[in-house]
């Protein structure tokens, strides 16, 4: 078994975790940086194309409560308000830290460019350029990561539990992929930074890395889980012709600078069908346009794969090109000619609103542990402000690692017991506890199409009945350890995909559960045997989990500090 030992252990290396990781090592801790992937590549921010929303004030004024309202007003009244005033109000540190580390913000006139985004009320958002945020904000947090010997950064390790003893987390146990060895991590302080849980859905936008990992470690931790119903859909991911080597939710830069035109089969403009009439400014918040692309597909007036047209067939060539010139020429390289045909974009599984129940420390009901980035509920209530999951990672992450170092520093050691971590690590070495003729990797194909044809945009009791029933049943079949197989210990893909599926499923249940209790339609989470917002479902829904159960409360959202 491999130890290692750390003042604060950070799970998830994307942008949230190297904030965090940052913040820790500049207040005087060692840390320990652990991500399943390559440190900085995994995760969601590296693939993040577009825009940063804050309120810099640099190209029209501004100021974070004119933020926090369109970030309130997005959230259906559902956020912590007090989380979502963080955010806001912590959003211009963050980006002009990162503009001083020279990741390379577009300009105008020696002003920070802001473009317009869906739900903000004036151009907020920042951005690299329209198609390479992400990846620049990654290659940056790399580039600090590297002058700070305090971080020890090791990948290729899934984190399966956090170890708890007399109710204090005191570090956790993961298992080393390449070797298959187990990997005991201690920690003063220890930080989820997982991301959120698209990979749960068939079709989805995020990376294999996005599976709930770090809902199904707080919950076993003891921590609570919030909103879990809201899973939010990206209206235009690319759907047809086949376009490879490019992001499926590029369109949505595109549409919002140069008025991409959605369409029906009948080349309609379909929006003001559904309470929202566009009138020429393309800025449909997510909700309302996976809601209208759904329906028309439903009224049969779809296009040939199953979404909608979007078009730019009105655009000239030269306004295009002037805005995305490279980009152009890839797309002709997938054959496509935006000034002579629509794409297809329909849905896609994007961002998760609900997650880890934190404090505005970070600090989990679980001394010790924080959470920070899409591993955190409640800042986005029923539906996430575009703009807002990166702002959401550096301003979380940063607080993360603040506040658990101070914590780190508070302690004498980390309090770590070979016995509290027991059951894990023999979890870890155990064999034979599943059917060995069961496919795991053909059970999470068959968990994400059930997720997707049962809980996705548009939901029933019935369906919804039904893939709990099914939940449960592959639950049960999962066993208590992994099968046994001949596959050998370095990348045990059978291991590794039954370790997925207990986390998968258990977060699958959070989804579906709390999708079935809140009988009402809100933001993300819409159903069509209750339409329409209730007053008494302004209620947020909380999981816990105790002896292998889930237990299920409501609250009323917390509100902003005066």
């Amino acid at each position: 078994m491999i130890r290692l030992e750390s003042d604060v252990l950070v799970i998830g290396a994307g942008g949230a975790g190297i904030f965090a990781a940052i913040a820790a090592a500049r207040d005087g801790c060692r840390v320990q940086l652990i991500d399943r992937s390559l440190i900085g590549r995994g995760g969601a921010t590296v693939m993040a194309q577009m825009t940063v929303s804050v309120a810099l004030g640099e190209q029209c004024p501004d100021h974070w409560e004119y933020h926090l309202a369109d970030t309130l007003k997005a959230g259906r009244g559902l956020c912590d308000a007090s989380l979502s005033q963080l955010l806001c109000e912590n959003a211009a540190l963050r980006i002009r830290e990162l503009d001083a580390w020279k990741v390379g913000w577009a300009r105008e006139n020696g002003h920070l460019k802001q473009a317009l985004a869906p739900g903000h009320d004036r151009p907020r958002c920042v951005y690299v350029d329209f198609l390479n945020t992400g990846p620049a904000v990654s290659r940056t947090l790399r580039a600090q990561l590297n002058r700070i010997p305090a971080i020890r950064r090791i990948g290729d390790v899934l984190i399966t539990n956090i170890v708890v003893r007399e109710g204090e987390a005191v570090g956790a146990v993961g298992l080393h992929l390449i070797s298959g060895e187990a990997v005991a991590l201690e920690a003063k302080s220890v930080i989820i930074a997982t991301g959120g849980l698209t990979r749960l859905y068939r079709r989805n936008s995020g990376s294999l890395n996005t599976g709930g990992d770090g809902y199904a470690l707080a919950l076993r931790a003891g921590a609570e889980l919030m909103d879990m119903e809201f899973v939010q859909f990206f209206p235009i991911g690319h759907l047809a012709p086949r376009m490879i080597g490019m992001d499926p939710i590029m369109w949505d830069p595109f549409r919002y600078k140069l008025g991409g035109r959605l369409l029906n089969a009948k080349g309609e403009e379909f929006a003001d069908r559904y309470g929202q009439a566009e009138s020429g400014k393309y800025a449909l918040t997510r909700d309302v346009a996976t809601y209208a692309i759904y329906k028309e597909v439903e009224a049969g007036r779809g296009s040939p794969a199953g979404g909608a047209y979007l078009s730019f067939q009105h655009v000239p060539e030269a306004e295009l090109r002037n805005a995305f010139g490279p980009v152009i020429d890839r797309l002709a390289g997938n054959g496509i000619d935006l000034t002579k045909m629509p794409v297809e974009v329909a849905p896609i599984t994007h961002y998760h609103m609900g997650g880890v129940r934190v404090n505005t420390s970070m600090e989990t009901r679980v001394k010790n542990l924080y959470a920070a980035g899409e591993a955190v509920g409640g800042t986005s209530g029923a539906n996430r402000l575009s703009g807002n999951a990166l702002t959401e990672a550096f301003v979380f992450g940063e607080r993360a690692g603040t506040t658990a170092a101070a914590n780190a520093r508070s302690r004498a050691s980390t309090g770590w017991s070979d016995s509290a971590a027991g059951s894990a690590l023999d979890l870890l070495q155990s064999r034979g506890g599943g059917s060995a003729s069961n496919n795991t990797a053909a059970t999470i194909v068959e968990l994400q199409a059930l997720m997707a044809d049962n809980a996705g945009p548009f939901r029933t009791e019935a369906r919804l009945v039904e893939a709990l029933r099914r939940l449960e049943k592959m639950q049960a079949e999962l066993g208590v350890a992994p099968p046994s197989s001949d596959g050998g210990e370095h990348y045990n893909m059978v291991r590794l995909d039954w370790l997925d599926l207990r986390n998968m499923l258990l977060v699958a249940q959070t989804v579906v559960r709390a999708a079935i209790e809140r009988k009402e339609s809100r933001g993300a989470h819409q159903r069509e045997d209750f339409p329409g917002m209730l007053p008494e479902w302004q209620v947020n829904q909380i999981f816990s989990y105790q002896d292998g159960k889930l237990g299920l409360s409501r609250s009323q959202p917390a509100k902003a500090a005066q």
